[in-house]
């Protein structure tokens, strides 16, 4: 299958964006998008960080982060943990702190919801398809997002579309906020199975600049999904498209495999 056949990916406008037409120009700027939020367990677990616009990325190889819910929390938290090697040594590095979900506006999606799952038309099963979880009552109106979904509970608890991150120890100083822009399944060689994305956005904070992060759940994404998730980007207008040209891929060499 060529790239050109595979669905468009589709993600949110970022919280923190509102975008701002010239008065002379009210509908060269696209409207702010959204999604669903995808199930607490399909995030929760290991992702690689194949793609980023972070400049610490760039001297740095193998990243990985890991989500794992922290019980008795509610709204529940994530115990939030990066770990990455330099790359001049095999030494191990980890970055861990705590995420506390904050509510997005106009988000679509609610665990106190019932919801379905929607088979967009000519979407199929295949790269680039998102978990699309649907208010009974939006059926109508975000049709167009819907794709191919596993069965599950309808009140299955859901996870934030955005979260503030504290830094554990001597980083609980440290503060940022990110947020998911975009989820879901990718179509890996045959008889290998599937492997899933995730695009997030991270806010400017004192010590880093505004950017985004690809994740991939086994090794890398392949360029098809990467070129379609810069194109995703670029479709937000705005600052957030002007990332598209900063994203690069993160060295991994499977060397801590």
């Amino acid at each position: 299958m060529s790239a050109a056949s595979f669905p468009s990916i589709h993600l949110r406008t970022p919280s923190t964006y509102t975008p701002s037409p010239p008065a002379s120009q009210p509908s060269s700027t696209p409207q702010p998008q959204t999604i669903p939020a995808p199930p607490l367990a399909w995030i929760e677990g290991t992702w690689n960080v194949t793609h980023s616009t972070l400049p610490m990325w760039k001297k740095s190889r193998n990243v990985r982060i890991t989500y794992t819910r922290i019980p008795s929390t509610s709204p529940v938290q994530i115990d939030d943990e990066v770990s990455y090697q330099t790359l001049s040594s095999t030494k191990l590095k980890t970055i861990h702190g705590v995420d506390k979900p904050f509510e997005i506006p106009n988000a679509v999606a609610a665990a106190a919801k019932t919801v379905e799952h929607v088979n967009g038309a000519g979407a199929g099963a295949g790269a680039g398809a998102a978990y699309v979880r649907i208010p009974e009552a939006d059926t109508d109106t975000n049709t167009d997002a819907a794709a191919a979904a596993p069965p599950m509970p309808p009140q299955e608890e859901l996870a934030s579309l955005g979260y503030n991150w504290r830094g554990k120890g001597f980083l609980m100083v440290a503060s940022s906020k990110w947020e998911i822009l975009g989820y879901g399944d990718e179509d890996l060689e045959a008889g290998a199975g599937e492997n899933q994305w995730v695009a997030t956005y991270f806010a400017k904070t004192l010590f880093t600049p505004a950017g985004v992060d690809f994740y991939s759940r086994k090794g890398q994404l392949k360029p098809d999904t990467v070129e379609r998730l810069k194109a995703a980007l670029v479709g937000l207008g705005g600052e957030v498209a002007g990332l598209a040209t900063s994203v690069f891929a993160v060295a991994l060499d499977g060397e801590r495999d």
